[in-house]
C-alpha cells in the first residue's frame, strides 16, 4: 500500500505485504464470527429501539400541541430532536446499511426502509454504501471526504476560495440533511460537466424535490396546523428540533473522518488493493468516539466508526462487543487507534477544517542573500563572505 508513504510518517512502514494480509484474515474471522451468531437478540434490540422512536415521536409530538405554553415547547422540540436523531443514526443509517436484513422482515429491510430525511434511501445507499464505504478517505474519490466542497488534506492544492470552508462548514452543519441531498445528487459536478439536464440526473432531482415537499409538508405544514393556535410555536419548535438533530448529525459524521490523526488516500493507492489493504485502509481511515452506552445509541454506534467502516454489514449494537479485540489488533500491529471524548473529537476536527482553510505553512529555511546583495562594510556582507570561503 502506497497511500500515504508520502507524509512525513509513514504509520504502516514496519508492516510486510504479509503481516497486512494476515491482519486482514484475523479481521475476517471476527466478522464472520459475529455474522454466524446474529439472532433474536439483534433483531429485538433495533425492533426495541424502533418502537421507543416512534412513541418518543409521537409523544413529543403531543406535547407540541400546546407550545404556547413554554414548559410544553421545550419539552416536546427535545423529545422530538431525540427522536428524530435516533431515527436517522441508529435505526435509518443501520437499517439502510442492511445490517438487520437477515431478519427477512419486510417493515425492517434495506430495501423497503424510507428514513425521516430529504435524501431519498435508495439515493443515499448508493452514495454512501457503494461509494464512500468502497472508497473510504480517497481523495477524489469518497465525496464523504469533506463533502465535497472542503481542503481536508495538506497535499490538496489550497486555493483562496477555501478560506470561506469554515463559514459553509457551519453552514453546512446547521441544513445537513440538505447538504447530503445535494451530494448524493453530485450536484455540484452535474452542474460543472452540463450534466443537469440529463434524463438521468433530472429523474435523479425529482426524485429528491418529491422527497423534501413530503418532509416540509408533514414538519412545516400538517403537524403545526394540528396545533391550531400553537402553529407558529409549533413549526418553530419542528424548525429546532430539526437544527439539533443536523447539528448532531454532522459533528458525529466530522468525529468519525476528520480529527487529526486520520489518514487520507491517494486516487492511485487502491489500484490492485488486497482485502488486507481494504481493511487497513478503513482502520487508518476512521476515528472513534469514547463515551456512555446513551452516547453510543444516540450517533447510531457510530462513535465506533473504526469499527462500522470495518464491518458496516454488523447490525450496530455488535460494534461494542468487537471493538476490544479491533483495539488489540492495532496494539499488536503497531497501529494508532484514534479515538476521544466527544467535545476532544469536534474540536480536532473543526481545528482541521480552519487550519487547512490556509495555505500549508512552509517548512524550508529561506536561503540567505548573497554576499554582492548585502552593503558594503555591514557585519551580514562579512559573514556571509566568511560563510563562502569555507
Amino acid at each position: 500500500m502506497t497511500a500515504i508513504q508520502k507524509k512525513a510518517h509513514n504509520p504502516i512502514a514496519h508492516l510486510t505485504a504479509a503481516d497486512i494480509e494476515e491482519l486482514g484474515r484475523e479481521l475476517d474471522a471476527i466478522r464472520d464470527r459475529v455474522l454466524a451468531s446474529r439472532g433474536e437478540a439483534d433483531a429485538a434490540y433495533i425492533r426495541k429501539v424502533i418502537t421507543t422512536q416512534r412513541r418518543l415521536e409521537l409523544g413529543s409530538r403531543a406535547v407540541l400541541l400546546f407550545s404556547l405554553f413554554p414548559p410544553a415547547w421545550v419539552v416536546g422540540t427535545l423529545g422530538l430532536a431525540v427522536a428524530k436523531i435516533l431515527e436517522n443514526m441508529e435505526i435509518g443509517h443501520n437499517v439502510l446499511h442492511g445490517q438487520y436484513d437477515f431478519m427477512r422482515d419486510p417493515k425492517i429491510h434495506s430495501t423497503t426502509w424510507e428514513w425521516d430525511h430529504v435524501s431519498p434511501a435508495e439515493q443515499w445507499k448508493h452514495s454512501h454504501n457503494q461509494l464512500h464505504h468502497t472508497y473510504t478517505n480517497v481523495l477524489g474519490k469518497d465525496n464523504d471526504l469533506g463533502y465535497g466542497i472542503m481542503r481536508v488534506d495538506e497535499d490538496q492544492p489550497w486555493h483562496p476560495v477555501h478560506l470561506g470552508q469554515p463559514l459553509w462548514n457551519l453552514v453546512n452543519a446547521c441544513f445537513f440533511e440538505y447538504g447530503i441531498a445535494a451530494y448524493d445528487l453530485e450536484l455540484g459536478h452535474n452542474l460543472r460537466k452540463g450534466r443537469h439536464k440529463a434524463p438521468e440526473f433530472r429523474a435523479r432531482a425529482r426524485a429528491v424535490g418529491r422527497k423534501i415537499r413530503r418532509q416540509f409538508l408533514k414538519d412545516y405544514v400538517i403537524h403545526p396546523l394540528l396545533s391550531g393556535p400553537s402553529f407558529l410555536s409549533t413549526l418553530a419548535a419542528t424548525f429546532t428540533a430539526n437544527l439539533i438533530r443536523n447539528l448532531w448529525s454532522h459533528s458525529v459524521i466530522m468525529c468519525g473522518h476528520f480529527p487529526e490523526g486520520v489518514e487520507t488516500f491517494e486516487k492511485t493507492s487502491i489500484e490492485g488493493e488486497t482485502r488486507g489493504e481494504w481493511y487497513l485502509r478503513q482502520m487508518l481511515g476512521s476515528a472513534n468516539i469514547s463515551g456512555s452506552r446513551l452516547l453510543h445509541i444516540m450517533t447510531g454506534n457510530l462513535s465506533f466508526q473504526i469499527e462500522h467502516h470495518l464491518f458496516p454489514d454488523l447490525p450496530s449494537c455488535r460494534y461494542q462487543e468487537v471493538a476490544p479485540e479491533v483495539r488489540a489488533l492495532f496494539a499488536r500491529y503497531g497501529l494508532t487507534y484514534t479515538t476521544g471524548a466527544l467535545p476532544k473529537q469536534v474540536a480536532s476536527a473543526w481545528w482541521k477544517v480552519i487550519r487547512l482553510s490556509l495555505p500549508n505553512r512552509s517548512t524550508e529555511t529561506p536561503a540567505p542573500p548573497p554576499a554582492d546583495a548585502l552593503p558594503h562594510g555591514s557585519e551580514e556582507r562579512q559573514d556571509a563572505l566568511a560563510t563562502a570561503s569555507v
